[in-house]
């Protein structure tokens, strides 16, 4: 069958759906157009799939019994680019935006014809520049950051960080050898409103440092750059 000759080279693609029948219905469908298959019920399978078989495009539907959609895609965007298009009954505007800023590609809502989905996936696929998934996995000088799990090791031993500190760190890792500025920081873990507060972003870093065991004077993790704000001291 020649349906399948223009995905991406019989592209991997996992659906996270929790309704039996839809699953179904996409299965039989990717696979006649030549498209290879994984699927998962729950949100946290889905996302342990994608770090796992690293697919080249993820079918999601939001309202899944053990994570919001939502959340989904704002969790594996901490770690992968690959590409996200969701299903789903939710209809508002406000939830497709939601969706598209949270890092979705596109937003297909249900009932759908198999046609128009096909033609969005080839569309999404062609346009991807995530060949490689990302490695959920980062190690170097004995911190490792488990992205998926969001656990943090520093020379084997476990490090419980609070939700800001993780992100912060998050941050700086999704960003190696990269000059962070305190805004562009702030902006991203506090919010545009709080992109001033620099004494915010001091106390945090200072604990975070703390729990890293990481002397500033003789920084093993994180280098300030004087005035301007941080940047890792390793690469993966």
């Amino acid at each position: 069958m020649d349906a399948g000759s223009d995905n991406a080279a019989e592209a991997k693609i996992l659906i996270v759906e929790d309704e039996a029948q839809i699953r179904k219905f996409l299965r039989i469908s990717l696979q006649a157009h030549g498209y290879t298959v994984l699927e998962a019920r729950l949100g946290e399978d889905g996302l342990a799939l994608c770090a796992s078989h690293q697919p080249e495009l993820v079918i999601l539907d939001l309202g899944l019994p053990d994570l919001d959609g939502q959340d989904f895609i704002a969790r594996l965007r901490e770690w992968s680019e690959v590409p996200v298009i969701v299903l789903s009954v939710r209809a508002s505007e406000s939830e497709k935006v939601r969706a598209l800023d949270a890092g979705a590609n596109d937003y297909v809502t249900k009932p759908f014809g198999i046609n128009e989905l096909m033609a969005r996936i080839r569309s999404v696929l062609r346009g991807s520049q995530a060949t490689h998934a990302a490695q959920p996995l980062f190690e170097s000088d004995g911190l490792q950051v488990d992205l998926l799990q969001r656990e943090v090791k520093v020379d084997g031993a476990a490090v419980h960080l609070s939700k800001k500190e993780y992100e912060l760190l998050r941050l700086l890792i999704s960003h190696p050898a990269q000059v962070l500025t305190h805004q562009q920081i702030l902006r991203e873990v506090w919010g545009p409103a709080q992109q001033n507060e620099t004494h915010y972003l001091r106390v945090l870093m200072g604990q975070l440092r703390q729990k890293l065991r990481d002397d500033p004077t003789h920084p093993r993790f994180i280098v300030t750059v004087q005035g301007v704000g941080y940047r890792l001291a390793i690469q993966p």
